[in-house]
């Protein structure tokens, strides 16, 4: 199942948001009297100036919600080290998993041997929770046998300065292949929601030219548009 992920909320108008959130520090004027006088593209440079500028705190003011669903929890175990961040995921305590949906990576779907490896454990796990279940072994318990992989959906809202911070690290080729899917599918949403705050972002690559990790991938993306279409 391909990872589904949807955009559910997130602050209106909230380039003007940012903008007015950073004059009001240096301005006489009350936050809605500035955003009053704030246009289109005026914002726009504005904003790039503040990310130029390193004064990043205002992007903090705006937020996205997304709704994700057919990811690992291999990789909401990473999602969660983002801590500027608020999650809500389906609880395999409560929640019976009837079902038997794993995550299979693509290096494993793509060997034949591999891949039947893979499944037969995936059905012994299933299978044991089961019958532990009919044993009268409560689900909390019964679902320490489930796969690391196990699919799960969850709810997490970050604000616009997390989101780049988190387009920064998982979307760069380094990152495992299952959240860079996601963060790339989330990018596409924010950027349709707020062209101006997103209109850049992603790894050092793509938003500085220049990769600054510490073991490089040697293979940087050509620009945003490349990044977003793999």
């Amino acid at each position: 199942m391909p990872i589904e992920v949807e955009l559910i909320a997130s602050t209106p108008d909230a380039a003007r948001i940012v903008a007015a959130a950073a004059k009001i520090c240096y301005s006489p004027s009350g936050a809605v009297d500035i955003l009053e006088g704030l246009d289109g593209e005026k914002t726009v440079s504005f904003l790039k100036m503040l990310r130029e500028s390193g004064h990043l705190s205002p992007f903090e003011h705006i937020s996205f919600t997304f709704a994700v669903e057919g990811i690992s929890r291999v990789a909401t175990h990473q999602l969660v080290r983002h801590r500027l961040a608020s999650y809500s995921q389906q609880s395999q305590r409560y929640v019976g998993m009837s079902g038997q949906t794993c995550i299979v990576p693509p290096s494993v779907l793509n060997n034949e041997k591999a891949n039947a490896l893979f499944v037969k454990q995936i059905d012994d796990a299933w299978n044991c929770y089961k019958e532990l279940v009919s044993l009268g072994i409560s689900k909390e318990d019964a679902r320490f046998i489930l796969p690391h992989g196990t699919e799960t959906r969850l709810v997490m809202t970050m604000n616009a300065r997390e989101l780049h911070h988190f387009f920064t690290l998982r979307l760069c080729r380094r990152a495992q292949w299952e959240i860079r899917e996601l963060a790339r599918k989330m990018l596409i949403l924010a950027r349709d929601a707020a062209p101006e705050i997103f209109d850049l972002a992603g790894p050092s690559c793509v938003v500085e030219g220049v990769c600054k990790e510490a073991h490089s991938c040697n293979e940087p993306y050509e620009n945003m548009e490349k990044m977003l279409s793999e």
